[in-house]
């Protein structure tokens, strides 16, 4: 039962991940830089704290008495992870719903799912299971195949959107994708995936916040409210210092006061965007405290958001136009990083 309900979650974290981006694309009038970081505001610096506040008493004092090192290495993780999350964005700008997510989504279930282990290598906890646990262990071992096989799932959607791009004129490309870019959307949704990953080094090293949050008397299942606090206000940095430099080299800080634009409706749908981003999360922590943190948990995650976003992309039509061959590649690729999941899940589960 417990299994059960953490994939439920999970699985509704996932759905609110894999459409969050859907408010952004009715955002008219602004660069990308003004409608990321707003969206960014909700979702990492208002939305974390009022969800710590309504479901951990006195979690600000969690914080504050908590040991430096601790909020010092999560909020660390939390800055290269704001990198990830960032190109995430410039990732599904550039491919699409559908290639975007496929990409920075596969790699960051392959990383994610040797986070924990690397990092319990560096910081050995008695009871958790280290890199090199899993090297020696028949579980271990079939978690790397499923990592392996993701890789080949990843490369598969690439060669997808190779083929894609050269079966569509610019303005068929164009037409799916405003932006699309094989060269510079796979480059930075590599990047992406990778960096993305370190979310999950963030949760485990903030989880003596967790801890003392359950001693205090908190509900076990919101247990990482706490620590999203200070992990989230890492991504936040990143993001905000890197939107308000493009914002002052495309000069488009003028966004925020445009009467020409929206302003009200661009706010809700950044806002509402942000919100759906950060209800992944607050969903990933009630399926994490069931089900536990590592592979399982974070491969559950990235399935539903990867089948989610497709879901998506196919329903904006971005694959419409190109060969039979071109969209068998793409939903093959698709299966493949899917099957990878399971094996890393059969894998954590011996």
């Amino acid at each position: 039962m417990q299994v059960l309900i953490g994939i439920i979650y999970h699985t509704i974290g996932g759905g609110f991940s894999g459409s969050f981006y859907m408010p952004f694309n009715k955002v008219k009038g602004w660069a990308w830089e003004s409608f990321w970081i707003v969206g960014g505001l909700f979702s990492w610096l208002i939305l974390p704290p009022l969800a710590a506040y309504l479901t951990i008493p006195d979690f600000a004092a969690i914080i504050a008495s908590a040991d430096t090192n601790v909020k010092m290495l999560t909020f660390v993780f939390g800055l290269l992870w704001g990198i990830g999350g960032l190109t995430y964005g410039l990732g599904v700008r550039y491919l699409g719903m559908s290639l975007g997510n496929s990409v920075v989504l596969g790699f960051s279930s392959a990383f994610g799912a040797l986070v924990p282990s690397i990092y319990y290598n560096i910081n050995p906890v008695e009871g958790k299971v280290s890199f090199t646990d899993m090297l020696g262990s028949a579980g271990g071992q079939v978690v790397l195949l499923g990592v392996l096989v993701c890789l080949i799932g990843i490369a598969i959607s690439g060669k997808a959107g190779m083929m894609k791009e050269a079966e569509l004129s610019e303005a068929e490309k164009k037409a799916s994708v405003k932006e699309f870019s094989i060269v510079k959307g796979l480059t930075i949704a590599v990047i992406s995936g990778i960096l993305s990953a370190f979310f999950n080094y963030g949760i485990e090293a903030g989880k003596p916040l967790a801890g003392q949050a359950v001693v205090q008397g908190c509900n076990p299942l919101f247990q990482n409210n706490v620590t999203y606090v200070v992990l989230l206000w890492g991504g936040l940095t990143t993001n905000f210092l890197w939107c308000m430099y493009l914002n002052a080299r495309n000069k488009t800080f003028g966004n925020y006061t445009d009467t020409r634009t929206p302003i009200l409706a661009n706010v809700l749908f950044s806002a509402t965007a942000g919100t759906m981003w950060f209800l992944q999360f607050f969903f990933y922590g009630m399926g994490e405290s069931k089900l536990g943190n590592g592979a399982s948990s974070w491969i559950t995650h990235m399935a539903t958001i990867i089948l989610t976003a497709n879901m998506w992309g196919l329903y904006l039509k971005e694959w419409s136009g190109v060969s039979a061959a071109t969209f068998r590649t793409f939903v093959t690729g698709i299966i493949v990083i899917l099957i990878s999941i399971v094996l890393v899940g059969i894998g954590n589960s011996l």
